[in-house]
């Protein structure tokens, strides 16, 4: 029979998180591979695991994930833990869960903590939709049209990002987005976690002030549907009331619907629609 691979969740900062049903898999495996062993070690050693471990990090990912595949081919269970949190999550673990699927390898995950769920719900901001960006991507370009599409981005919106980077990033989103609802969180579940919820401006300026440290999740409002009505409303009101019918009657629909599109937009009634064409005629 063949083996299988486990995506176990580890604690992000305080060791209680960690599930039972964790410690029971990692103990039962025959390997577990892990991000980093030296850090991993730690936290294995605190709970008296002896299970073998292998390193599966970003710089190995690929040709690492084959050489597990053959051994869960061959009967081997194997864990896969991260350095923090969930396996797969802004991590080379999504990888191996993708290679093993497609060499039709089960994978299951065992879920538990994860920080940017974490920083979501107690940030205080609408959490039924969200959009998760992780880390920014460093090239300039990427970076660039990444932030152009979060500026119109209706979901509340995470990232992470490391202390050094920190103000950087605040600065950048502020003049991306203007100026949003933001709630910084750090150090997540550890000693000194800290939950800062402000403005995008004024987290700049408090940054700007007080050197970050630690780890940090930011938590930032999306744009709100009345912006992009405003913003609609607006664009329409760029053309001429001609423009605007032939918008949408080049599209096929009917002049009567057209006007009624038209005074929707506009945010008028139909019959001030009727009224104007009338006269421009």
């Amino acid at each position: 029979m063949q083996g299988k691979l486990y995506l176990c969740a580890t604690p992000i900062g305080n060791l209680e998180d960690i599930t039972l049903r964790v410690l029971r898999v990692l103990k039962e495996v025959d390997l577990i591979a892990a991000e980093d062993t030296r850090n991993s070690i730690k936290l294995l050693n605190h709970f008296d695991i002896k299970t073998p471990m292998t390193s599966y990090h970003e710089y190995n990912k690929i040709e690492k994930a084959y050489q597990l595949v053959e051994k869960m081919q061959k009967g081997q269970n194997i864990a896969l833990i991260t350095d923090a949190g969930t396996p797969g999550i802004s991590d080379p673990g999504e990888d191996l869960a993708r290679i093993c699927q497609e060499s039709g390898i089960a994978v299951t995950s065992l879920p538990g903590a994860v920080a940017c769920i974490t920083a979501l719900t107690m940030s205080g901001l609408p959490t039924r939709r969200f959009a998760f960006e992780a880390f920014l991507p460093r090239e300039k370009k990427e970076r660039a049209c990444i932030l152009s599409l979060l500026k119109q981005e209706t979901r509340t919106i995470i990232l992470y990002e490391a202390p050094h980077h920190l103000l950087k990033t605040l600065e950048e989103l502020y003049e991306a987005l203007g100026d949003r609802s933001i709630t910084v969180c750090r150090e997540l579940t550890k000693k000194y976690e800290t939950v800062f919820a402000s403005t995008l401006s004024g987290a700049v300026s408090h940054y700007g002030k007080e050197e970050p440290r630690g780890e940090f999740v930011l938590v930032i409002q999306g744009k709100s549907f009345q912006e992009i009505q405003k913003e609609q409303q607006e664009s329409w009101e760029n053309l001429t009331l001609e423009e605007h019918m032939t918008h949408y009657e080049s599209q096929g629909i009917s002049r009567k619907e057209a006007m009624k599109l038209v005074a929707k937009d506009r945010g008028v009634s139909k019959r001030e629609v009727y009224a104007k064409l009338l006269e421009n005629s």
